[in-house]
């Protein structure tokens, strides 16, 4: 009898030895003998806001703005893991903490604010139009009748100017920015709609320079926030002071003028922290 206590104890002690082990091995944020790790979901697609590079590296506005942020929480850039959040998963990665935060054009609405936390919001975005640099046929978004007017699926960008400014205005729906950017250098459509940051920075890849610009409409208000568990106030309140420093030491400015400046991006200033432009 005294023999099955003393394994039975044994056992259990080892039970828990290994329910820790397991615990710590499932801690996004954990800290390792090369300091916390993060982990940030970003878009990897979107070149200017969030693009993965052929060699494995990191670029855009948005990862400039969550690297930022990351340092101020005391984690080294060699420690963050960026992880691919799309558009519709983006609420999910959060509720199921497989993100710390989310840094990738994610615009602040009701919507969105039911399900998750935003801190900032970081950039005062627009939906725009993108036409080539050599087309003065489009002033005003009413030009737009009888133009073909490209933009991608699943978005509403192209409905809501067809439906609210040229009602005859061609829709053609393509499977990604990129074969809308085609079309439009090849005179296959005539100009390209979504957000002026996200245009901008098709527009300001090396392949694209001097070919497009952007029209200047300011078709709505896109209030870019950085999305985290709802509820957890001390990481918004943290991220805002990032925030806050990033645009007072002038790193914000910097990341604009990197990432949107060749394509003549006339970005707004910084947004004071908590004010949603409607």
């Amino acid at each position: 009898m005294k023999l099955r206590k003393v394994t039975a104890a044994s056992a259990a002690v080892l039970a828990l030895a290994l329910a820790a082990t397991a615990c710590g091995s499932n801690d996004k944020d954990s800290d390792s003998a090369g300091g916390k790790k993060i982990t940030i979901g970003i878009k990897i697609d979107q070149p200017g806001i969030g693009l993965k590079t052929p060699d494995g590296k990191y670029t855009g506005f948005d990862v400039d703005v969550a690297t930022y942020i990351a340092k101020e929480l005391g984690y080294d850039a060699k420690n963050i893991t960026f992880k691919e959040t799309k558009s519709a998963d983006r609420e999910t990665a959060i509720e199921r903490g497989d993100v710390k935060f989310i840094a990738a054009s994610y615009s602040i609405n009701d919507k969105r604010l039911a399900k998750v936390d935003f801190a900032g919001p970081y950039l005062l975005a627009h939906q725009d139009i993108l036409v080539r640099a050599d087309d003065d046929s489009i002033k005003s978004p009413a030009d737009l009748n009888n133009k073909k007017l490209c933009s991608v699926t699943g978005s509403t960008s192209a409905t809501n100017v067809k439906e609210k400014l040229a009602p005859k205005a061609q829709l053609q729906v393509y499977g990604g920015y990129s074969e809308c950017l085609t079309g439009l250098e090849n005179k296959v459509i005539d100009a390209l709609t979504t957000d002026d940051s996200i245009l901008a920075g098709y527009a300001s890849q090396d392949s694209a320079k001097g070919k497009f610009k952007l029209a200047g409409f300011k078709l709505s208000n896109e209030n870019y926030g950085i999305g985290l568990k709802k509820g957890d106030a001390d990481l918004k309140k943290k991220i805002d002071a990032a925030l806050t420093k990033m645009v007072s030491d002038g790193s914000w400015e910097k990341a604009v003028k990197a990432n949107f400046g060749p394509a003549n991006y006339k970005n707004e200033t910084a947004p004071k922290i908590g004010n949603i432009v409607k």
